[in-house]
């Protein structure tokens, strides 16, 4: 069932639809229904206190309640979900998220969250959108009974002002590119190879760039015979091991205008099985997800181009499938990176590296502004800064600028080092420019991104680590389900807005 969002300033408690969402906040006083739901409050009167006491209600962050709404309310089911103490941004959006999916079999459903501002606006549409996301494109029958709701009515003080409409619609833009990243993410490998992931690739930029008015993408998509004659080294010698060839997609917005050209890059390992250096079984399990970072700078592109922001931006999205066979490149191995710099292979299981190196360099010979990567590249960073929290690491101007796109964005990182002595660990090879790996314990994602900056040819450039973020392997929380994540699109859409602005 495909659902239809409108955004409407009305009465939630008047407004027909068969499940009303009310968000609560929890104050030191008790619960407290915010100002969006304080007619549907009004509309219980004396009795409203007391059922909720009964009921336990307490507005925590991810709390929610249905109560049959009887008489009092224009609808069959009231639905309570917890703001915690603020409803900012971020808490907004969660609730949001725990509201879709607390709503069973609904028709309609009209949510009355805090959406004042342009800011609340988005939240209360993206974390609708995200909350209900289900990957069943494998299940019998395509999952079973669809029970999206047909209808959600987003309820909105400002909602006649165009810059609600705007937020509104924009929202809707960004959910579909996080939507889009999470399909790829949950995709079984075998069903998304680098080829298949090359022509999914197509298949959505075909999607948004038809019509009139549609903006104007471009996409190269590098076959293995190219990678080959263009000397991509780092990518044929990972891609080489496996019946499933290596891609390279291309994607360019150059919109009118455009005074800062931002270029993107993105890990695409299809899957990783470590290679030679293989990986134990378990963990192996979730590296269909290696493919995050690609995933990721693709989707934020198309976003960028619907939204028509008017920043130029390049992508390069390296594809290639991490296999053991008599063709797998070995330890020991000594490897010309595209651009010249030789590497000396010690663990081909630390691959994403070298994907990244071929495309960083085709990435400066675009004379961008600033560089931006994004990939699932170090289970350090994962160990570090667990599996809600993304690294950031480069040139300090670029990371300051990520970390308050995050903040807004409502995605969480924090800024790692580049201590000097890692630039003496990448570059302890004898035989060879750079080492691509060594077997010290410690330190390992902070030598992964000093190899990075050696191809990044001096400019400014920041490293987004989402190790672990790419993939949700517990349960659903906020506007996060099980499974794909969609994680750093929104925060590369935000950056993006940024320098447009």
């Amino acid at each position: 069932m495909t659902t239809t969002y409108t955004l409407r300033n009305a009465s939630p408690a008047k407004t027909r639809a068969e499940a009303v969402v009310v968000g609560v906040l929890a104050t030191d006083q008790g619960p407290v229904v915010c100002d969006a739901g304080a007619d549907v409050a009004a509309a219980w009167g004396r009795k409203w206190r007391p059922l909720l006491a009964s009921l336990g209600v307490k507005g925590t962050a991810g709390e929610s309640v249905r109560i049959p709404a009887g008489d009092a309310i224009n609808a069959q089911l009231l639905v309570l979900v917890g703001l915690g103490k603020q409803a900012d941004h971020t808490s907004v959006r969660r609730a949001a998220g725990v509201a879709a999916r607390s709503v069973p079999n609904a028709a309609s459903v009209a949510v009355a969250l805090p959406a004042e501002t342009p800011e609340l606006v988005d939240a209360v549409t993206q974390g609708h959108l995200l909350g209900g996301y289900t990957y069943t494109a494998h299940k019998s029958g395509g999952g079973g009974k669809d029970d999206a709701p047909g209808d959600v009515i987003v309820l909105s003080p400002i909602a006649r002002k165009a810059e609600a409409v705007t937020a509104f619609e924009e929202a809707q833009v960004l959910a579909e590119a996080v939507t889009l990243t999470r399909d790829w993410v949950n995709e079984p490998p075998g069903h998304l190879t680098p080829e298949t992931f090359a022509a999914a690739v197509g298949t959505a930029h075909a999607a948004i760039t038809k019509g009139r008015g549609a903006p104007k993408i471009g996409l190269e998509v590098w076959d293995h015979a190219t990678l080959e004659e263009r000397g991509l080294g780092g990518t044929l010698a990972v891609g080489n091991g496996s019946a499933a060839t290596p891609r390279l997609a291309k994607l360019t917005w150059s919109p009118k205008g455009a005074t800062t050209h931002l270029a993107l890059v993105g890990k695409g390992i299809t899957f990783d099985s470590g290679g030679l250096t293989i990986k134990p079984a378990s963990s192996m399990v979730g590296m269909k997800g290696d493919m995050g970072g690609a995933a990721c700078v693709v989707a934020a592109t198309l976003a960028i181009a619907r939204l028509g922001l008017p920043v130029r931006v390049t992508t390069f999205a390296p594809m290639a499938e991490n296999m053991v066979s008599g063709s797998s490149f070995r330890p020991g191995d000594v490897v010309t990176m595209y651009g010249g710099t030789t590497v000396e292979i010690a663990n081909t299981d630390a691959e994403g590296r070298m994907l990244l190196g071929d495309a960083l360099v085709l990435a400066t010979e675009e004379e961008p502004d600033v560089i931006v990567d994004v990939a699932t590249l170090t289970g350090h960073l994962q160990l570090a800064l667990g599996d809600k929290v993304g690294a950031v690491i480069g040139s300090q101007d670029v990371v300051d600028s990520v970390l308050a796109a995050g903040e807004r964005a409502g995605e969480q990182h924090w800024q790692m080092p580049i201590p000097e002595e890692m630039s003496e660990r990448i570059k302890a090879s004898k035989v060879a420019d750079l080492l691509q790996h060594d077997w010290v314990r410690w330190g390992g994602g902070l030598m992964a991104a000093a190899f990075l900056r050696e191809f990044t040819a001096g400019l400014p450039w920041a490293h987004l680590d989402i190790a672990g973020k790419e993939i949700n392997s517990g349960g659903p929380y906020g506007h996060v389900p099980s499974g794909g994540t969609g994680f750093g699109v929104t925060t590369i859409v935000e950056y993006a807005r940024s320098l447009a602005g």
